[in-house]
């Protein structure tokens, strides 16, 4: 999916939202501990109720790869599950030296190779250019660099002042050079509002994958103030606050309610900007 496509499919669903799906077994309804496959089952109906009002599915893969082989397998049938005109994003964090990032790119873009072909990966940019390369070389795929996160503990190395400004605005900066805003996003956390504007200032026409959204206290509005552009622009993730929104049999039917209230956000939003 291009950005010409994905900005088309915003304007379609009235929506810029994506669903982070970050399932853990213990915290999923207990009644789909009598299917095979508890976790699968629930990002089925998880999806099933939120497909037609998100653009964007984010398996984050280290609540798959905690479970082993079964957690692999449930992460490829997930990615198999989701409709193909939605954008998918392996949230693996991965960035190595160059032959260990190929065999990453690979792993989640490769479908012949690996049965899954996300459409985009998170890479981590510190080991710099070479380690980020072997994911822009496949077609038609994203690299979505972590930039300014919504941890705690971002301003150990993010807000760092360097020579030429703080760390994550040299990565921004230096990483650009690499490829355009066809292949490339950033990662900007919800939580860092008033650094939009900046951000936008180094990256006025990349997409940027917000997460942060729900319940780490980020705000839609703060976000869209300084992040939109003239084409969105933005992905704005939301996992816990919609996902775990009820955890009894309606639990599919609380997700969606809670992913329809961020939609409908969303739409007055670019109704506003009169993207829609």
């Amino acid at each position: 999916m291009n950005k010409k496509q994905l900005f088309e499919r915003i304007k379609t669903k009235k929506s810029f939202l994506c669903v982070g799906l970050d399932p853990v077994l213990e915290n999923i309804p207990k009644h789909l501990l009598k299917y095979e496959n508890p976790v699968l089952e629930f990002n089925k109906q998880i999806i099933d109720a939120t497909k037609d009002l998100c653009v964007a599915y984010k398996p984050n893969t280290a609540f798959f790869e905690s479970m082993g082989l079964k957690g692999w397998e449930t992460l490829i049938k997930t990615w198999q599950y989701i409709p193909k005109d939605i954008f998918t994003i392996a949230d693996a964090k991965r960035g190595d030296i160059g032959n260990t990032s190929a065999m990453y790119a690979d792993a989640f873009f490769n479908e012949a190779k690996s049965e899954m072909g996300f459409d985009a990966v998170t890479v981590a940019p510190y080991m710099g250019k070479d380690s980020v390369d072997p994911f822009l070389q496949h077609e038609n795929k994203w690299v979505i660099l972590l930039a300014l996160t919504s941890n705690a503990g971002h301003s150990d190395f993010q807000l760092h002042q360097t020579p030429g400004g703080k760390l994550y605005e040299e990565v921004i900066r230096i990483s650009s050079q690499w490829a355009d805003s066809e292949k490339l996003m950033y990662v900007v956390g919800a939580t860092r509002g008033s650094e939009f504007k900046n951000i936008r200032r180094l990256a006025p026409d990349h997409f940027l994958l917000v997460p942060g959204i729900g319940a780490q206290g980020g705000s839609l509005a703060d976000v869209c103030q300084y992040g939109l552009n003239k084409e969105c622009g933005l992905l704005v993730n939301s996992a816990r606050a919609i996902i775990y929104a009820g955890n009894g049999e309606d639990f599919a039917e609380k997700a969606r309610a809670e992913a329809l209230k961020v939609q409908q956000e969303m739409e007055q939003i670019l109704e506003s900007a009169k993207l829609i």
